[in-house]
């Protein structure tokens, strides 16, 4: 009972973390942030291995998503710092595309309520192409809402690898009885048979004339 409600739950688990990260992989494509594109499509693989592994009871793939999963924990933890520039980072800088492009986050021009508006430049000597964005009206900032889909990926990861560690244990333990029960079955199952072959008489040989 207490696997089948361990099981249960991690793929539910499994399941809720696949859609944050579908969700998640839309908007950075979006926004073009190479950086966390890379990070949720691992995210995506591992959480689809998880999911298989406890449905399977393949305790060995639960343990790849174990290890992952402090690694997803530990790159969220990272987001949250840079959006929130702690320890010397900054938002502004292109670290998320990985200096390829001055894309920013998608939240940051289509948050809830942001107006978004095109002013381009009345200035002589500037390209007639070359045009700014106004952003405003916005409900919350953008890094806080980079801040919240981090903070729900690090709560689902965190239940999911208290779970993954609890079916692991319920796995290893029917594993270990399974195998011990099925040598004594091996054992007395073949066991007979053998003393049947050397207890079984032998046909007398016919007397010669």
């Amino acid at each position: 009972m207490g696997c089948c409600t361990g099981r249960c739950t991690l793929i539910f688990l499994c399941s809720l973390q696949l859609l944050a990260a579908l969700e998640r992989q839309i908007f950075d494509f979006l926004g073009f942030q190479w950086a966390p594109i890379l990070g949720n499509f691992l995210q995506i693989i591992v959480v689809i291995l998880g999911l298989f592994g406890t449905i399977q009871f393949r305790p060995r793939y639960i343990v790849v998503y174990t290890v992952w999963t402090a690694l997803w924990v530990t790159w969220n933890v990272f987001i949250i710092c840079f959006y929130l520039e702690v320890g010397g980072l900054s938002k502004e800088t292109d670290l998320m595309t990985f200096n390829i492009s001055m894309h920013r986050s998608w939240w940051r021009e289509h948050g809830p309520g942001c107006i978004r508006r095109v002013v381009r430049p009345s200035a002589p000597g500037i390209l007639e192409d070359y045009s700014y964005v106004s952003v405003t009206g916005c409900i919350i900032d953008f890094q806080y809402l980079e801040v919240i889909h981090s903070a729900i990926q690090i709560l689902l990861s965190l239940i999911g690898f208290v779970y993954a560690c609890y079916v692991i244990s319920i796995f290893m333990e029917e594993e270990d009885s399974f195998d011990f029960i099925g040598g004594l079955d091996t054992y007395s199952y073949r066991q007979p048979p053998q003393e049947h072959v050397e207890l079984k008489p032998v046909k007398p040989v016919g007397r010669s004339k």
